[in-house]
């Protein structure tokens, strides 16, 4: 039987986390510019998500950091949308549902800090993670908005919370 915890993220998880993301962008082909592997924030995101309206909760199985997600003020908007950023999971734990609960626990959390809309971007290739994020009532936008500085990611969708 797996433990599985959701948490708020530590100082000392930054390192570990940043091979986590890195490791899945190769996977997916997103090891480029323009996307979160070479963001300033992947190395330090314990510092990045420290403002009051922004969270980043790390997944643990069995005591061992596999993955997280994150919400901030989406940048270059009036501060009624956040993004849900950086949802990366080990290949090796897929499957156990980490995914879902990261992504509760982020609207949820977007939700209690008064956002009207979540919005969020990522690869066309990451097929399980587009397939959660409909499941969860996100629709997909012909474009995208704000700025996010992730010009390699070409699907965009939001919903309403």
């Amino acid at each position: 039987m797996n433990n599985i915890l959701i948490r708020k993220i530590e100082s000392e998880d930054n390192k570990r986390l940043a091979i986590i993301i890195r490791k899945v962008l190769t996977e997916f082909g997103g090891n480029r510019k323009g996307t979160a592997y070479y963001d300033y924030d992947t190395d330090f995101m314990f510092e990045a998500y420290q403002a009051e309206s922004e969270v980043y909760f790390v997944a643990e199985v069995n005591g061992k950091l596999v993955g997280g997600s994150g919400i901030k003020t989406l940048a270059g908007n009036n501060g009624e949308i956040c993004e849900l950023q950086k949802l990366y999971i080990n290949s090796d734990i897929r499957g156990l549902g980490i995914g879902k609960a990261l992504v509760e626990k982020c609207l949820e959390f977007a939700k209690e800090a008064c956002f009207e809309k979540c919005y969020l971007e990522t690869f066309p290739n990451m097929d399980a993670a587009t397939s959660l994020y409909r499941k969860f009532g996100f629709k997909h936008l012909d474009k995208p908005i704000g700025d996010t500085g992730h010009g390699g990611c070409d699907v965009w969708m939001m919903k309403s919370l």
